[in-house]
Formats: C-alpha cells, structure tokens, sequence
C-alpha cells in the first residue's frame, strides 16, 4: 500500500523558511519521479515543483523559482521541499506526490499546512 506522510509545516513569518518532508513507504521509491503540489486557500491544486528519479533533473513553477529546493534521498524514501523568502501567497497545504504530471492526477500524501503571515 502507497504511503506518502508529510512533515514541516507550521507558521512562518514574513521572509522566513521551512523545511517541508515526505517519507513514502509501499512501492519503489527511488524508480518515480516525485513532486509537491499545493493549494491555497480557496484554490485548486497547483503544481509546485518536480523532482527525477536519481535527483539530477528538476524543475519549479515560477512562482516558487529561485525560492524553493526538492530534492531526494532515495536511500531513505525521503523527498523534501526547502522553502526560503516565504511569502503570504505561500500559505497552502504542500502535497507530496508520487510521479510526475498533472496534479489532480497523482497519489497524494495528506499534506501539512503551511502559513505564512505578514
């Protein structure tokens, strides 16, 4: 069974960083890409950033482009999202996923909250 937990999230100011986590269990981790999804607050899911199987390939939504880090540790099926330079537009449950793709299309994790005041 496919399982995906995220961790990380909380309330942040302004400006400031996070670290968010996902652990996955039940399939072949380090053989799918994976990415974060995101919806804010009366929005539809958003596609965050994407992330190959072997770490070596990524790529970011615009808006989060030069802010934000995936990255992997296959030995541990681990994904991780290092959030910097937060800002209110930020506020969003952060999903992990598994593949790559639209997101209303990928098995998600129950996804950890993240608040970003001003």
């Amino acid at each position: 069974q496919v399982q995906l937990v995220e961790s990380g999230g909380g309330l942040v100011q302004f400006g400031g960083s996070l670290r968010l986590s996902c652990a996955a269990s039940g399939f072949m981790f380090g053989h799918y890409p994976m990415s974060w999804v995101r919806q804010g607050p009366g929005k539809g899911l958003e596609w965050v950033s994407d992330i190959s199987t072997g770490g070596g390939s990524t790529n970011y939504a615009d808006s989060v482009k030069g802010r934000f880090t995936i990255s992997r540790a296959n030995a541990k099926n681990a994904l991780y999202l290092d959030m910097h330079s937060l800002k209110p537009e930020d506020t969003a449950v952060y999903y992990c996923a598994k593949g790559r793709g639209s997101p209303t299309t990928l098995l998600r994790g129950q996804g950890t909250q993240v608040t970003v005041s001003s």
